[in-house]
């Protein structure tokens, strides 16, 4: 089991430490729901230096780029960020992931820690155009800095002004005391913030100054489990839950960052199942009554009958109620419609909403 440059300061802290993706990494530290209280009112750090990242330099970059994944690439200037996902050639996805314009010729890929390795095999073999690819996981810390609170705690650390840093978007610049870090604003929790690239070497100084500057703001730090919470509530996906390699994009909700203007992998039959239409949807649900849906439980119609799965489900810190996002046949994927979660044999109603869950 890998380690993050920072495995000793949680283990100090008290977090409560379980193996994710093959890491040892914090679930919480005193409790999911104090922890998301504090993302969603003040201000949270996430480590999250599991994750992986690939440079890809060349004058053919950009190519490959728009040959394996999904969103068109080209519209990408040098600051920008794209969300994207890597289709495989049965109408699934590889991974999601954010392609960084860093310059002209150099992107780059973040992608799931649990997926590094396939990932990196995965755009290797469609690799023929000779661009020149670096994994760069093992070398890099990735922190995120989350809540409402964020931007005025951090920013004496920076010579850059924080708030001037659109949504995905990011600048390279000094911060805590370290020159040339990537500080980019593709929050995953929906409550502003931004999450800062540094080397592994340079990790420690980086927490220690962010906890520092943001004491008088009632910083913390946060787990892993406070951040699927947190996810779960904008209802962004989670791969390998709500997105997998037998999930279409069209299917999962994200037709918006599949652009047929240009081939990638599997684009006809994804176009194809564009124009036929699918025959599943994911959906936002909240359940009616007290009760917590569960990956994995079974959706049903008012008859009884499977109409799908959840996906992904949680007791809402913020809203206090059970939320859950899950596959359901088309015919019962409106906003309003009834469905049934089948939680210990009984049905329990839940109703199909719109995200987000919650709203500022």
């Amino acid at each position: 089991m890998k380690n993050t440059a920072l495995t000793h300061i949680h283990e100090s802290l008290g977090a409560k430490m379980l193996p994710f993706a093959g890491y040892n990494m914090p679930i919480t530290y005193e409790g999911v729901n104090a922890e998301h209280e504090t993302v969603r009112t003040s201000v949270g750090v996430f480590d999250v230096s599991h994750m992986g990242e690939f440079l890809l330099t060349g004058p053919n970059a950009l190519a490959l780029i728009q040959k394996v994944t999904s969103n068109d690439a080209s519209t990408l200037t040098i600051g920008r960020a794209q969300y994207s996902c890597l289709p495989n050639s049965e109408g699934g996805i590889v991974d999601d992931l954010i392609v960084y314009k860093m310059k002209d010729e150099q992107y780059l890929l973040v992608v799931n820690a649990s997926n590094i390795e396939k990932d990196w095999n995965w755009i290797s073999s469609h690799n023929d155009l000779g661009v020149e690819m670096k994994n760069l996981s093992d070398d890099y810390s990735l922190l995120a800095i989350q809540g409402p609170k964020a931007v005025e705690a951090m920013q004496a650390l920076s010579s850059i002004d924080l708030a001037a840093i659109p949504y995905y978007h990011f600048e390279v610049a000094d911060f805590a005391g370290i020159e040339h870090v990537i500080i980019s604003a593709t929050g995953y929790t929906g409550s502003g913030g931004f999450e800062i690239y540094c080397k592994n070497s340079e990790v420690e100084q980086v927490w220690n100054k962010v906890f520092e500057a943001g004491a008088a703001f009632g910083i913390k730090p946060i787990g892993l489990a406070a951040r699927d919470t947190l996810r779960l509530e904008m209802g962004f996906c989670l791969y390998g839950n709500d997105i997998n390699d037998t999930t279409s994009p069209l299917e999962a909700g994200l037709g918006w960052i599949t652009k047929f203007n240009k081939d990638f992998t599997n684009s006809e039959s994804l176009k194809k199942q564009k124009e036929e239409g699918v025959t599943k949807k994911l959906v936002a649900f909240e359940m009616q009554e007290r009760a917590v849906p569960r990956h994995d439980y079974e959706i049903v119609d008012a008859n009884g009958a499977v109409i799908g799965v959840v996906t992904s489900g949680t007791m809402s810190p913020s809203m206090n109620k059970g939320i859950g996002l899950g596959y359901v046949t088309v015919s019962n994927s409106a906003v309003d419609s009834a469905i049934f979660i089948r939680i210990r044999k009984n049905d329990v109603p839940a109703k199909v909403v719109k995200l987000p869950f919650y709203k500022k």
